[in-house]
C-alpha cells in the first residue's frame, strides 16, 4: 500500500506567533498581516510587536514601509500606549529617518492634546496618511474622547478645532449627538458663541465617581462618529 499524502496544515497567524514568535520564517506572514489590517481597518498589537521583535534580529529583511504602518495603526489607537511600545522596538538610526521624525512629533501632540498642531502637522502629511483607512476617524475619537472626560461644556470652535470640523459637516455631526448621544447644544449669540454641553461622566463630573478604577472605554466614544464617515 502506498502512502496517503499528508494534508497541509495551516495557521492564523495569531496561532503562529502563539507558538513560536521568534520563527523568522513567519516574518513574511507577518509583514502580509500588517496590510491585511490596513485594508480590513482591524489591528493587532501583539502580532505587529512580534514583527518589530524579528526585525530586530533580521535588520537586513526590515520593510520600512510596514514599519511606518504599524507605527500609523499605533497612533490610531491611542488613548493606549501602543506608540511607545512600538517604537521602543524600532531602532534610533531608523526612528531619524523623516517619515518617522514626523510620526514621532504627531504623537507627541496627541499626548499633550494639542489638537490644532496635530491636525496642521497631519495636513502636511497626507502622503503618509491617507493610505491608512479610518486614520481621521480614529483620531477624531480619540479627541473626542480626551474632551469628554476633561470638560462639562465647550464652546463650539474648540470641538472644531479638536476634531478638524467645520461649517455643514459640523452641524451635521453636533445635531447627530444632540439626538443619539445626549449632548446638548447652547444656544450663543452667536453660532461661534454656542457651547456644547456633553453627558455627565466620573471624568468631568468628580461628584460622580465611585470607588472604582474602572475608566470609561474609548469603544463607547467611538460609535459616535458615523455621520462622519
Amino acid at each position: 500500500m502506498g502512502r496517503e499524502p499528508q494534508q497541509q496544515v495551516s495557521f492564523t497567524v495569531e496561532q503562529l506567533v502563539a507558538v513560536n514568535p521568534y520563527n523568522p520564517d513567519i516574518l513574511a506572514d507577518l509583514e502580509n498581516y500588517v496590510n491585511e489590517q490596513v485594508l480590513s481597518q482591524t489591528y493587532n498589537l501583539d502580532a505587529n510587536l512580534c514583527l518589530l521583535r524579528l526585525y530586530q534580529f533580521e535588520p537586513q529583511r526590515m520593510s520600512i514601509q510596514i514599519v511606518e504602518r504599524i507605527l500609523i495603526k499605533a497612533l490610531m489607537a491611542m488613548p493606549a500606549q501602543d506608540f511607545s511600545l512600538c517604537l521602543f522596538l524600532i531602532p534610533e538610526q531608523v526612528q531619524m529617518e523623516e517619515r518617522f521624525k514626523t510620526l514621532i512629533v504627531l504623537s507627541h501632540y496627541l499626548e499633550t492634546s494639542r489638537f490644532h498642531q496635530f491636525w496642521e502637522e497631519a495636513a502636511k502629511n497626507r502622503h503618509i496618511l491617507e493610505v491608512i483607512p479610518g486614520f481621521e476617524q480614529a483620531i477624531q475619537a480619540y479627541a473626542i474622547h480626551v474632551l469628554t472626560l476633561t470638560y462639562q461644556k465647550v464652546p463650539r470652535p474648540v470641538l472644531a478645532e479638536a476634531i478638524n470640523v467645520e461649517g455643514l459637516s459640523l452641524d451635521k455631526f453636533l445635531e447627530y449627538q444632540a439626538a443619539n448621544n445626549g449632548w446638548v447644544l447652547e444656544k450663543g449669540s452667536s453660532r461661534t458663541q454656542q457651547l456644547v454641553v456633553f453627558p455627565r461622566n466620573e471624568f468631568n463630573h468628580p461628584e460622580l465617581r465611585k470607588n472604582t478604577a474602572d475608566g470609561i472605554p474609548l469603544e463607547h466614544v467611538t460609535r459616535i462618529f458615523p455621520v462622519l464617515v
